[in-house]
């Protein structure tokens, strides 16, 4: 990648951040504003709604109380003689509009043989005896009326009761309540509940902001660490606080770039061990190509070095290409193994590495499911790892054990043994003990092949050793492979 693409990709990815935190944060305090202003209006037409309802309840009570005041003053005496009304109607509305005061908003009007009679002094925006509909329909009623009616002044709410003598209606008492004058009453209520919605909503969204800022922040660093990393520094990590989600995200995203760094330098390590393993047969061929001469013999044994370093060569490329399949599913090949017969094929073959003291330890009885190869394999390396570290007088022996639902199998030797400074890293690629220096062939791919064939079979390996006393490494593994268990039935 050129350094411009490089720049160009990091500029990219400052500006998706800066843009994607922008977003979130929008999203976030913009959602919690709605969701704010929503609950504010539902409360304001909810209390509306409440208000408008009781103010009707009121204004009916009000048009009923009335009503039953007239009715009742009909059926009494006239208070100037003490003789019931007997029919004197205009009497009766006389009397009643003296001594009751009509609500607010409200208007009391009476009407003798269809004609308007006397009216309360209440000032109304709307004279509503005026009005010839009214008139018209109100001063000819035979029974109660109880309506609404459209006029200049807003709706009004009524109730008209007829005054009847010996069957006869001798007029009619009407009561009127101009209900725009009495839901205006209620506005100030409706008023304050708005303003108190409309400071919820401002504190809400102060709130809402300082909260985006709480959770963005975190991860505003996380942005800003991950802009900063690059392959040559990846030392940078978030300060975790808490242990919320966004500490959660902060600490998973500090044991990713914990991994980065352990997978960087690794990968740092192989490339400068790698080019050290290869660089030197690449300089002994190109040596010997170089002064490659016409006599026969000469030629003979140049193209013999040559051709030795190309096998080591290809020796390493194969350990390398092993390696890097060992995650792969195809990697081993299970079907079932007979310990025994294989701990006494692996002691047969590795008889003819080195004369060396052989000894079988012990075979196992049993059956596992493994890759007989694979592990033939492992064996095989422990046992050429035991040659290069011991004598001709030095016993090497191989043994394997089956219990407790693992397979032990081992190759032991009394060669030098390793120092425990060396036996952490001693499965590392590219890595052998100090003492192994001059009589290793290898490129220190061995026991990473050994390691990596163990795990593949969901095991490990294990080593014992000390300097002078010789060393024993361990394949354990499980005598059951997880993919075929699962596939099994009952």
């Amino acid at each position: 990648m050129t350094t411009s693409a490089m720049t160009d990709g990091k500029e990219s990815s400052k500006s998706l951040g800066n843009s994607g935190l922008a977003s979130i944060r929008v999203r976030l305090i913009g959602s919690f504003i709605l969701v704010l202003t929503v609950a504010t209006v539902a409360s304001v037409v909810v209390v509306r709604a409440i208000l408008v309802s009781r103010a009707d309840q009121r204004i009916d009570s009000e048009l009923v109380q009335e009503a039953e005041e007239i009715r009742r003053l009909s059926t009494g005496s006239d208070p100037d003689t003490g003789r019931p009304f007997e029919g004197r109607v205009r009497r009766i509305f006389e009397v009643f509009l003296e001594r009751n005061i009509p609500a607010r908003h409200e208007a009391q009007l009476t009407f003798v043989d269809g004609e308007p009679f006397l009216r309360s002094p209440s000032v109304v925006p709307y004279r509503l005896d005026h009005d010839a509909d009214l008139v018209e329909r109100w001063g000819t009623l035979e029974e109660s009326d109880r309506g609404r009616v459209d006029t200049p002044a807003g709706p009004v709410e009524y109730l008209a009761v007829p005054l009847r003598d010996e069957g006869e209606t001798k007029g009619v008492f009407v009561v009127a309540a101009f209900r725009d004058l009495w839901l205006r009453e209620i506005n100030p209520a409706i008023a304050g509940a708005a303003g108190v919605g409309a400071i919820v909503v401002l504190i809400g969204s102060l709130l809402a902001w300082r909260l985006a800022d709480r959770i963005l922040g975190p991860v505003n660093q996380v942005t800003q660490a991950a802009r900063g990393i690059s392959e040559s520094d990846l030392r940078r990590r978030i300060e975790v606080s808490g242990s919320d989600e966004i500490a959660r995200l902060a600490q998973t995203f500090n044991e990713m770039l914990d991994r980065l760094e352990d997978a960087f330098t690794t990968q740092r390590r192989f490339i400068d061990d790698a080019s050290h393993e290869l660089r030197t047969p690449i300089t002994v061929i190109q040596g010997q190509l170089e002064v490659l001469g016409e006599d026969p013999e000469d030629r003979r044994k140049g193209i013999e070095i040559v051709m030795d370093e190309l096998q080591r060569m290809n020796r390493f490329v194969n350990d390398l290409l092993l390696l890097a399949r060992a995650d792969r599913p195809d990697f081993l090949s299970l079907d079932s193994v007979d310990v025994s017969a294989l701990s006494e094929e692996v002691f047969t073959k590795a008889r003819s590495l080195a004369e060396r003291q052989w000894k079988l330890d012990g075979a196992g009885r049993g059956v596992i499911i493994a890759d007989r190869q694979r592990l033939t394999q492992a064996m095989m390396q422990l046992a050429q790892n035991a040659t290069q570290h011991t004598a001709v007088d030095d016993e090497i022996a191989v043994g394997s054990r089956v219990q407790n639902g693992e397979v032990r199998l081992w190759v032991r030797d009394s060669g030098t043994g390793i120092s425990e400074s060396d036996q952490a890293s001693l499965f590392d690629r590219f890595r052998r003990g100090r003492t192994d220096r001059a009589s290793s062939e290898g490129a220190g791919l061995g026991l990473s092949i050994v390691k990596a064939i163990a795990q593949a079979h969901h095991g490990r390996v294990e080593l014992v050793s000390r300097l002078g006393h010789g060393s024993t490494f361990t394949l354990v593994l499980p005598v059951d492979q997880p993919e075929l268990i699962q596939g099994v039935p009952e």
